[in-house]
């Protein structure tokens, strides 16, 4: 387990509110009796007869299309080995989460308690019917190639075993480029495989599949070098066994040009790698270590190009890159199976797509200036989002053309779009903010460090890498409380109330003073100031002690944002801060504002509301499409509550002609794309999903957040505070510790922004 996760933690998470990771949900309406005799008995006969006619018809009447069965014996389970059916339960059940979040295909886990290979095959064959494909999962060789191979010849649905196939071609993809970086040939390198499990034996496979000579590969297991003269090797191990006179890993190194890492951690040396030709491609894979440390390889030598299954480093053979997205494409043409064909047109969709300009939503959430096709970006990054379109129509065009899929698709662009679609349904926005935020954390101070479950928060972002907290309160409480929760880490804390630091606290008062003593503040009333926790937080990030802050969770907002804008202050240009949330949603993520602040704000305030809330959708990567809402249409009313909206507009239009903004908008045409599209054709954002939505007021703003919160279960970042000076933001009221994670993920990469905005004024 990660040094980062802890048992209790993992444990909690699968345990509650509810047990596992998935569960079954309607997609058809069930509010009324004819609604029930259409989804059952009488209505569910019409299907049925269907069906009976011609089993394809399943296709089109059932969930059979869209459903994968997720299958394991639980004989090899990630690094836990043999750990039986009931324990792999919640691995498949990870998996089938995957399946919905990255290509929106429901997977079913099962698991089997057999390790007969014939009973195992008769079972997945006896419930195939339910299913569009089958997903093995954690079986262990040499049972595993058996059980495929049975199950592809006699299953009419795909049938592919992930450990094997799915890194085949992940690192297959990232392979050919990075030879291609190299200027070498695939038919003539050599090529050293470390390794010879399921997952070894289907790489080198596709690698021969792609050129490479089997003269050219040695194939190592725990006992050495797999040779042909070795007595009892499997027919896998025999079918890359070399006829060379070696027997170690240290002697195959020598002068080979590609290391493929497989097997253990620390198995290879610096030695070894210095040993191999010029420009080595060594992929170190093993999880969670290396066959050797990344940095280690690195420094010794200039010309390398790795690989790992890390995250934490460039070019992550990740297979998430590929199941969804094959299974998807397979699905989509109702493909009889998963052949070559179509595992090598992934290959080289994955291979093209990290040839191409990376989209800026892309760059952002890694934290780089821009990506670009070289020797630290050989593969694509499981958050780039277009992978959905650009690896399933390979996927199924291949099944097509090598005459496996029953159902093909005609019209490209429409699948294309349909594929796109199905992310609205999963929103990688969190994701993406918490691994931009791990590109440079910042020291955030928690400004209520005392309260349980924002330590909770504070342990979880410094175990992620998130941000270094700062921990204000009372040392007595937080270090009982970091007790109580396991949280052993070196953290700062202050306790404004204690005589502690009196010279950063008297800096801090004359500092204060300075600022507001022609405001009726005398230096008495700044040294008192100091002793309040909001006050001293806001004066640490002032004077540079800190690049971030976050409060709230046990105060009322006026209260804890009167000090932040005292002390802070608003940013150069901005009149009035604002506040935004951002809202989790089905159709996507959207952004609305304001939800905190403004309570009746007028058409220049909004105007710059909508700009400042473009800018910050943009700091998440996402293009905004604004709608100004009101209760009236395109000048339907002349009452002045729709007029300022109109008004705002018009400064927009005129000030700001690069925001995608039109109004004023009534919620349902701004939401419904169709439905704009057909009365306002003319609006600007016709054609266009809206993804931000400005409300006229702060009632109609904070209630609408709030309900969509409570009504729809939409998750909500926020409020975040827009235009203010420096990173501060406010947490709602006895905010969750998740919703206090996701929050000070937001302060860190507004730090990230303020930081690199600052930096290029002083460059210009």
């Amino acid at each position: 387990m990660s040094k980062n996760i802890r048992r209790r933690e993992a444990l909690v998470y699968h345990a509650k509110p509810q047990p596992g990771k998935i569960k079954i949900v309607p997609t058809k309406r069930y509010s009324t009796q004819r609604d029930l005799a259409l989804a059952y008995s009488p209505g569910v006969a019409e299907p049925c007869l269907e069906i009976a006619k011609d089993k394809e018809n399943a296709y089109k009447y059932t969930t059979k299309g869209n459903l994968v069965a997720v299958i394991t014996n639980g004989t090899a389970v990630l690094g836990l080995g043999d750990i039986g059916p009931e324990a792999s339960k919640p691995v498949m059940e990870g998996k089938g989460l995957l399946f919905k979040i990255f290509s929106d295909i429901d997977g079913i886990d099962i698991e089997l308690d057999t390790k007969d290979v014939d009973t195992f095959v008769q079972t997945v064959k006896t419930i195939a019917p339910t299913f569009g494909g089958i997903n093995l999962e954690d079986i262990k060789a040499p049972e595993a190639f058996e059980i495929e191979r049975r199950l592809k010849e006699e299953l009419d649905i795909p049938v592919m075993h992930d450990d094997q196939h799915g890194t085949a071609i992940i690192s297959a993809a990232a392979l050919l480029n990075a030879l291609e970086l190299a200027g070498k040939d695939i038919e003539s390198v050599k090529i050293v495989i470390s390794g010879a499990g399921a997952a070894a034996v289907s790489c080198t496979r596709l690698y021969k599949a792609f050129g490479a000579r089997a003269s050219n590969i040695v194939m190592l297991d725990s006992k050495g070098v797999i040779r042909s003269d070795r007595p009892g090797l499997t027919t896998e191990k025999l079918e890359f066994a070399t006829d060379r006179k070696i027997d170690t890993l240290e002697e195959a190194m020598v002068d080979c040009d590609v290391f493929i890492g497989l097997s253990i951690a620390d198995i290879v040396s610096v030695e070894m790698l210095k040993s191999m030709a010029a420009n080595p491609i060594v992929f170190a894979m093993a999880n969670p270590d290396p066959e050797i440390d990344y940095q280690l390889a690195m420094d010794a030598r200039e010309d390398i190009i790795m690989a790992t299954g890390r995250s934490d480093h460039p070019n992550q053979v990740n297979n998430v890159l590929g199941f969804p997205f094959i299974f998807r494409g397979a699905l989509d043409v109702r493909a009889t199976k998963i052949n070559e064909e179509m595992k090598m047109a992934a290959v080289k969709a994955l291979a093209d797509l990290a040839k191409e300009a990376v989209p800026e939503q892309v760059n952002i959430a890694y934290g780089e200036t821009k990506l670009n096709f070289g020797r630290d970006y050989i593969i694509p990054k499981p958050f780039d989002p277009r992978l959905i379109a650009r690896v399933p129509p390979a996927v199924a065009k291949a099944a097509m053309d090598s005459g496996v899929a029953r159902a093909p698709i005609e019209d490209w662009m429409k699948y294309e779009e349909e594929l796109l679609q199905r992310l609205g349904n999963d929103n990688k926005i969190v994701r993406l903010l918490h691994n931009r935020a791990k590109t440079n954390p910042k020291r955030i101070v928690f400004a209520e460090g005392d309260h349980l479950d924002v330590l909770k928060a504070a342990q979880i972002v410094h175990d992620e890498g998130i941000a270094h907290p700062i921990l204000l309160g009372s040392r007595d409480v937080i270090l009982e409380l970091m007790k109580e929760i396991d949280f052993e880490a070196e953290v700062e804390i202050i306790d404004p109330k204690n005589d502690e630091c009196p010279e950063k606290k008297q800096r801090y008062a004359e500092k204060y003073w300075n600022a507001r003593k022609r405001h009726g503040v005398t230096l008495y009333d700044a040294q008192k100031k100091l002793r309040e926790r909001n006050y001293f937080a806001a004066m640490m990030v002032n004077e540079g002690d800190a690049d971030g802050l976050i409060s709230g969770y046990s105060r009322a907002y006026p209260t804890v944002v009167r000090p932040m804008l005292e002390l802070i202050g608003k940013a150069p240009g901005v009149n009035k801060v604002a506040a935004m949330n951002l809202m989790i949603t089905q159709r996507g993520p959207m952004f609305l504002s304001d939800t905190s602040i403004n309570i009746d704000p007028t058409a220049k305030e909004l105007a710059k509301i909508a700009q400042m809330t473009a800018i910050t959708a943009k700091m998440f990567g996402i293009e905004p499409v604004v709608a100004m809402l009101s209760y009236a249409n395109f000048g339907s009313s002349k009452d002045h509550r729709a007029t300022k909206v109109r008004d705002a507009v018009a400064y927009l239009h005129r000030h700001y002609p690069e925001i995608l903004v039109d109004g004023e908008l009534q919620s349902d045409f701004a939401l419904n794309k169709d439905l704009l599209q057909s009365k306002f054709p003319f609006s600007k954002l016709a054609g266009h999903k809206v993804n931000t939505l400005i409300f006229p007021n702060l009632d109609s703003a904070n209630m609408t957040y709030k309900m969509m919160k409570e009504l729809y279960e939409a998750d909500s970042i926020g409020p975040i505070l827009l235009g203010m000076n420096k990173p501060v933001h406010i947490l709602q009221l006895g905010a969750a510790v998740e919703e206090i994670v996701n929050m000070t993920a937001v302060v860190v990469v507004d730090a990230q922004e303020k930081e690199r905005k600052q930096k290029t004024e002083h460059a210009g």
